[in-house]
């Protein structure tokens, strides 16, 4: 009997642990990505006048060596993204103007896609069963508003460019989507705004030759804006759709 409590409680205090590590880690990615952004000054190398500062040599190493290149800047991306630094725009708009628009508009795609994934699924490890069996007021208004339309909900918020994109990761964990969901709707979500800033990216140089810098706000412009604002309406069609046919119904 003594064995088998000595047991149970190592077994106890096993899982208790485990549950703690799993709850730290959001937290300590958090904590990751601004000690990162404040105490090492890393958001200095994600603005433009990096980019300008180290064209040649970026543009040296893409053309010696572009797989190697290719799979560095990928893992700069997807660390950024998953850490949430500032910076996704400079990110996509290099993608552009080292491997060129479709080149470039893909990977940021991809990168965009696999670093939100990662921070859901952290986010979903470290808080997903304790903010399931509670209510939590507007969150959980909101997990019941999701619960129907998800996929469309969720392409929708990735195409109108007003919603912070790691606010998005979080929100998506909290309210338990589906994983095959958050990375389908993500993955579709962001291709015409990855599209536009690698579009920036690849003609970075023409700008650079005259002396300018590059419109970081294109995506707010009218030409741009009110397309993807068309696209996102189409994407809450099926769900006015759905829910009309509900209302005949009754």
């Amino acid at each position: 009997m003594r064995h088998t409590s000595e047991r149970t409680s190592a077994s106890r205090n096993g899982r208790m642990r485990r549950n703690w590590a799993r709850i730290a880690l959001l937290p300590g990615l958090i904590a990751l990505g601004f000690f990162l952004v404040i105490g090492l000054h890393l958001d200095r190398y994600l603005t433009f006048d990096a980019l300008a500062a180290n064209r040649s040599w970026l543009l040296s190493q893409v053309a010696e060596t572009p797989t190697l290149a290719a799979l560095a800047f990928a893992a700069v991306y997807v660390a950024a993204t998953t850490l949430s630094l500032p910076g996704s725009s400079i990110l996509t708009m290099s993608a552009g103007f080292l491997f060129g628009l479709y080149l470039g508009t893909a990977m940021a795609v991809v990168c965009a896609t696999v670093g939100a994934t990662l921070l859901y699924l952290i986010a979903r490890t470290s808080f997903g069963e304790f903010l399931r069996g509670r209510a939590l007021g507007a969150l959980q208004r909101l997990k019941d508003g999701f619960r129907e339309d998800t996929f469309n909900y969720l392409v929708f918020l990735r195409l109108v460019p007003l919603f912070p994109f790691w606010l998005i990761n979080l929100a998506a964990a909290f309210l338990d989507v589906p994983p095959r969901t958050f990375v389908a709707g993500t993955f579709l979500g962001i291709i015409p705004g990855a599209a536009v800033y690698a579009g920036v990216g690849n003609g970075l140089g023409r700008i650079l030759d005259q002396g300018r810098k590059p419109d970081l706000g294109v995506l707010f412009s009218p030409s741009i804006l009110v397309p993807l604002l068309a696209l996102a309406g189409l994407s809450l069609i099926p769900i006015g759709y759905r829910r009309l046919r509900r209302g005949r119904s009754r």
